[in-house]
């Protein structure tokens, strides 16, 4: 019989995996670093657009798993299911994401973009708002981890919807570049 994903084998061989990942993405960006070819803006760009992509899908997903946490039972089985996918969900895709966009993000604006343009600075606010939410979403996590969430489903249904409008806005200014 295989072993529960819930318990500490998968989740010990999971963390190692995105260990493997992050050292492969970050040996790739050394990589690009040191070589310095003419396209090193396009590659950087790839690599923060697949970090934002991976930020954003756990936004998104975070709070689905929220929805359906706060009808589980505290202490059910269920419950600690949860637990279990928002601790891993948090500390294996979500974080990491998160700090290479903004480490990524950052060097494009000041290396290529010399922190200028009014698109830029509101792109800047709202990817700051946008970590807001991370935020957010991550104190939750603690607190349904004590099985202390005071949060109802309706809000975060509500919440779901934060990560969406922001990145709508954030590719607006990036793409369209209005002001």
């Amino acid at each position: 019989m295989s072993e529960r994903q819930t318990a500490a084998g998968p989740g010990n061989k999971a963390r190692a995996r995105a260990s493997i990942a992050i050292a492969l993405f970050l040996a790739l960006l050394a990589a690009l670093f040191l070589w310095q070819p003419d396209n090193l803006y396009l590659w950087i760009k790839a690599l923060h657009l697949i970090a934002v992509m991976s930020w954003m899908a756990a936004l998104l997903y975070m709070p689905r798993l929220f929805i359906y946490h706060t009808d589980a039972a505290p202490g059910s089985e269920q419950s600690e299911t949860f637990k279990v996918m928002e601790q891993r969900l948090l500390k294996v895709i979500m974080n990491p994401a998160m700090m290479i966009t903004w480490v990524l993000g950052l060097y494009l604006a000041w290396r290529f973009y010399g922190f200028q343009g009014g698109w830029l600075h509101a792109k800047l606010l709202l990817v700051v708002i946008l970590t807001g939410v991370h935020v957010l979403f991550a104190r939750a996590v603690r607190a349904f981890g004590r099985d202390e969430n005071t949060r109802s489903a309706r809000y975060w249904r509500l919440m779901n919807e934060a990560p969406t409008l922001l990145m709508i806005l954030i590719v607006i200014m990036a793409v369209v570049k209005p002001f």
